[in-house]
């Protein structure tokens, strides 16, 4: 695994004035920034860089922010940082269904980005050494390998690894870790995103996508929303 001083930055942004100063201010933290100004080549550069994080922006010209994610989650569970207009509340949703990992709206400070750079990051490579030690966590059929960030689904006599996003990952692995117990949408955002200025309806997109692939591979119904109260996994439903 790579050290963080040492990851690979893939910045997606269209206005060049923006762009210069955000792979200024990255690249004096030690990453190692790759900028485009549209999405063509997003799925190439992620396969050519296999960058560590991407910041995309969502206006973009011709194919937009939205559909690039659709198409880089298709592939791949790399974090990203969406960038949107303190105007975006709708496409800021969609973006977290799809598997966004964070937001931050324009305009900004690039200081501020950096600083959220850093944090996901830190979730995405395992920051907190002490979660990393707990190791295999079984629920029901489910198998989380907390150090090497795998779900498996273990069901009849077949075995599916589950393609999360890092988000979508600390959530259920959280939830896991103490199974049937019910927690506050604040106790998931401050255990998961603690960096992030999530709001509550911000945690319910993330679990919806994270209950609908649940369901897809076999496991309906282990994630129980709590009217008034939060969100529950059962140990077997």
């Amino acid at each position: 695994m790579k050290e963080l001083r040492q990851s690979t930055i893939l910045l997606i942004e269209d206005e060049t004035e923006i762009a210069e100063i955000l792979r200024l201010y990255l690249e004096h933290e030690g990453f190692a920034c790759h900028h485009v100004t549209d999405g063509r080549r997003s799925l190439e550069l992620l396969r050519r860089l296999k960058p560590d994080l991407i910041v995309l922006d969502i206006r973009l010209p011709g194919q937009n922010g939205i559909d690039i994610l659709q198409n880089l989650r298709a592939e791949s569970a790399v974090p990203i940082i969406m960038l949107t207009a303190l105007s975006d509340d709708v496409n800021k949703l969609v973006s977290l269904r799809l598997g966004a990992d964070d937001y931050i709206t324009k305009p900004f400070n690039p200081a501020e980005v950096v600083a959220r750079v850093h944090a996901v990051l830190r979730r995405a490579q395992g920051g907190i050494q002490g979660q990393r030690d707990q190791g295999m966590i079984e629920v029901g059929p489910l198998s989380i390998d907390s150090a090497r960030h795998v779900v498996q689904v273990n069901l009849a006599e077949s075995v599916q690894n589950l393609a999360l996003t890092l988000t979508e990952f600390k959530l259920l692995e959280f939830l896991a870790r103490q199974p049937d117990r019910c927690f506050s949408r604040y106790e998931l955002i401050e255990a998961c995103m603690p960096e992030s200025d999530a709001l509550d309806r911000v945690v319910d997109s993330h679990l919806s996508k994270l209950r609908k692939k649940l369901s897809e591979a076999g496991c309906t119904g282990m994630i129980e929303t709590v009217r008034g109260v939060g969100y529950r996994l059962w140990q077997a439903r």
